[in-house]
């Protein structure tokens, strides 16, 4: 998955731990400007049209119910989908890892004799870096989504879920678009329908060109084998029917039991993402239709190891709206990239740790990525209580020698009454000998917070002499 990271913009990078990017990233004040119009805008929309529903949490608690029940019984609906697909016409590609799914996609690919694909933004294709595999093999890949676009030709790496260019500006993107954009207008401007109408330029040679095409999916139907994309700018709808040869790459968390079921989701998905009531465009197709060669790679990559954490497995209920970004202070002044994977904000520092592991520094850093302010569960569509998920994976992570010998010490001090009784007396007789700022390693936790007066007496030595 090494290959998903390559793009990191600045000095940011995988190597090193969260706080350390964000310290970076926040020196940047057009950044933060930035994300903070975007991210204000987005929930202010969200709020708006979230309150005409006088049964949002009815609604809430039946895409959790129904996204549990998914998770439980997961093996049984994956084999009725892809009973359901295969039925249709279309091939079911089962992939482990990223190594494994980008195997696939790339022979398949390579098999109708094209070099050219196009795409439909998923979030699938980005974490198991997909153009990267495929640039390697003489395969290009190009991205169709207008934020997507504006990151593959700026050589960026996203930084939202939904808006992966809400780090640029449109004055930005207008010099994007005229450095890299073959056949850009020269008197191209920075308005925002100047530059949607370079890009529709751009891409529509791509459409009509393109035999194949990429997409991930919003959802799975199970019952009867249907896919479907949610998306705003009717890219996707040219992706997904104009090519001869049609390959969804798409993870097994994604699936709904019944046609019944995507109803509560059509409603929680628009409201929570772009705030509206519903998607401009919803795709849905069946197997191979129309003549298409289809072929659907089931995506693991670390699900199964998820799926078996109790805590933890909420967190593929995700249907990725990103409102969670939109409301966290952290994600608000940090900015995606800090976070080192294509899952930023709240939701990225719970699942990546979980599918990547906690192995590298900035993977085990991701869980201390919050402030527990908990906006990012009020917002939640699906209800994953992610501050919850944040404890329990703080509490899973590696901790240095420092930090574990200071932990023991505090569990042998806590364990008997006499022993932190006899403490307390000797913090107090030695309280004026205590620095404000503590030496050595214990010094970081003293550079944003004082330490606390000590009294001359124990709450516990008072309550006795006082007889009560």
């Amino acid at each position: 998955m090494s290959a998903t990271f390559l793009g990191m913009p600045g000095n940011l990078s995988k190597n090193t731990d969260f706080p350390k990017n964000a310290a970076k990233a926040v020196q940047n004040s057009q950044l933060r400007f930035n994300l903070r119009k975007a991210t204000h805008t987005i929930r202010g929309k969200r709020a708006a049209v979230v309150s005409e529903l006088p049964d949002w949490q009815d609604l809430r608690a039946a895409g959790r119910a129904i996204k549990d029940h998914t998770l439980r019984h997961l093996d049984r609906y994956l084999l009725q989908l892809e009973e359901a697909v295969t039925a249709r016409g279309g091939h079911v590609h089962w992939a482990r890892d990223a190594a494994e799914a980008n195997r696939i996609v790339t022979d398949l690919v390579k098999a109708t004799g094209e070099r050219e694909v196009v795409k439909v933004k998923s979030m699938a294709t980005q974490e198991i870096g997909l153009n990267e595999h495929l640039a390697a093999h003489g395969i290009t890949a190009y991205e169709t989504d207008l934020a997507e676009l504006i990151v593959q030709l700026g050589h960026d790496f996203p930084s939202h879920i939904l808006v992966p260019a809400i780090h640029r500006n449109r004055a930005e993107i207008r010099e994007i678009f005229l450095r890299e954009m073959p056949g850009a207008p020269e008197g191209l401007t920075d308005e925002p329908r100047a530059l949607a109408e370079a890009a529709r330029l751009h891409l529509r040679e791509r459409f009509l060109k393109a035999k194949v095409a990429v997409s991930g999916a919003n959802f799975m139907i199970a019952e009867t084998g249907t896919m479907v994309v949610l998306e705003s700018e009717g890219n996707g709808r040219m992706c997904l029917s104009l090519p001869e040869t049609l390959i969804s790459v798409v993870g097994i968390e994604k699936l709904l039991p019944a046609w019944h079921d995507l109803e509560v989701f059509l409603q929680l998905l628009p409201r929570s993402s772009t705030g509206e009531r519903m998607n401009p465009y919803t795709s849905m197709w069946t197997g191979s239709v129309e003549g298409q060669d289809f072929h659907l790679v089931l995506l693991d990559n670390g699900r199964t190891r998820v799926l078996a954490d109790e805590v933890g497995r909420q967190a593929l209920r995700c249907i990725r709206c990103s409102a969670c970004l939109n409301v966290c202070p952290v994600y608000e002044r940090a900015g995606g990239h800090a976070y080192g994977s294509v899952y930023p904000g709240p939701i990225g520092a719970i699942l990546t740790p979980q599918l990547r592991g906690m192995g590298s520094e900035l993977d085990a850093s991701l869980p201390y990525a919050s402030s527990l302010c908990g906006a990012c569960y009020e917002v939640c569509p699906v209800a994953i209580d992610i501050p919850q998920v944040l404890v329990d994976l703080r509490a899973k992570a590696p901790h240095g020698l420092a930090e574990r010998a200071g932990m023991r010490a505090a569990w042998w001090l806590f364990a008997r009454e006499g022993r932190l009784a006899a403490a307390q007396r000797l913090a107090a007789r030695l309280r004026r000998l205590i620095p404000r700022r503590l030496p050595g390693p214990l010094g970081a936790w003293t550079d944003t917070r004082d330490v606390p007066d000590i009294p001359r007496q124990s709450f516990r030595d008072w309550w006795k002499e006082s007889g009560s």
